[in-house]
C-alpha cells in the first residue's frame, strides 16, 4: 500500500493529538527502560527527597518544552528528512518524558502546574524557527540540546548523593542529547549569533526558576 502523503493540515492535528498526550496523556516513546529501574538506592531523606522533586520537576518541565519545539519544528520542516529527525528525536524525548514522570510519581511530587504555559510558548518558537529554513531550525536544536546538556550536568552535581535512581535517568538523558546535538550538526545547522543563545539562556532560566516552585 502507497503511504499516503501528509498535508500541513493532517501534521498539525497530528502534533495537536501528540500534544495532548504530552500533556494529559500517556505519550508514546522509543521503548527503552527507565534507566532508574535497574539500580537501587538508599531510603531518602525528607530533606533530599524535596530537593530531588524540585529538580525532577525542572527536568519534566524540559522535556515537555522539547516536545514541543520538536513538534512546531516538525510542522514548519521543509525537507521530509529533517521533519523524519525531528520526530525521531520526539520520540526519545518522549522517554525522558515518561522517566522524569515515572520518578516524581516515585517521589510524591507532581509535575509543573505551569506545563500548558511552556508547551505552548515552546510549540511557537518551534514553528517560528522552522519557517526561518532548515539549517537554522536545525541550528536552534543543536544549541538547545547543548544548554540541555549544561542544565542536565549541574543537576547531577545538586541532586543528592543518595538519589542514585534520579542520577541514573539523568545520565542516560545527557547522552541522548548530546547525540541529538550532533545529528543536528551533522545535518546542516547553522551556529546560532550570540544574541540569539544569550536569549535562549535566558528564558531557560525563567522556567527552571519557576517549574522549580510550581
Amino acid at each position: 500500500m502507497t503511504k499516503r502523503n501528509l498535508t500541513f493540515f493532517d501534521r498539525c492535528i497530528e502534533q495537536f493529538d501528540q500534544g495532548v498526550k504530552t500533556l494529559f496523556g500517556q505519550p508514546s516513546g522509543s521503548g527503552r527502560a527507565n534507566p532508574g529501574q535497574s539500580v537501587t538506592g538508599e531510603e531518602l531523606t525528607s530533606i533530599d527527597k524535596a530537593e530531588s522533586t524540585c529538580l525532577m520537576r525542572v527536568n519534566h518541565a524540559g522535556e515537555v518544552c522539547a516536545q514541543a519545539l520538536y513538534q512546531g519544528q516538525a510542522i514548519t520542516a521543509r525537507r521530509s528528512e529533517v521533519r523524519d529527525q525531528m520526530q525521531q528525536a520526539a520520540r526519545e524525548e518522549n522517554d525522558h518524558l515518561l522517566w522524569c514522570r515515572q520518578r516524581l510519581d516515585e517521589l510524591g511530587g507532581h509535575t509543573s502546574l505551569l506545563n500548558p504555559l511552556w508547551y505552548t510558548g515552546s510549540l511557537l518558537i518551534g514553528a517560528t524557527t522552522g519557517l526561518l529554513g532548515d539549517k537554522w531550525s536545525l541550528g536552534f536544536l543543536a544549541e538547545t540540546e547543548h544548554q540541555v546538556v549544561n542544565h542536565l550536568q549541574s543537576h547531577l552535581e545538586r541532586l543528592p548523593a543518595t538519589d542514585v535512581k534520579s542520577s541514573a535517568i539523568l545520565v542516560q538523558m545527557k547522552e541522548d542529547e548530546a547525540r541529538h546535538k550532533a545529528s543536528a550538526l551533522h545535518s546542516g545547522g547553522a551556529t546560532l549569533p550570540d544574541p540569539a543563545k544569550k536569549v535562549m539562556t535566558l528564558m531557560s532560566r525563567v522556567m527552571t526558576f519557576a517549574a522549580y516552585r510550581i
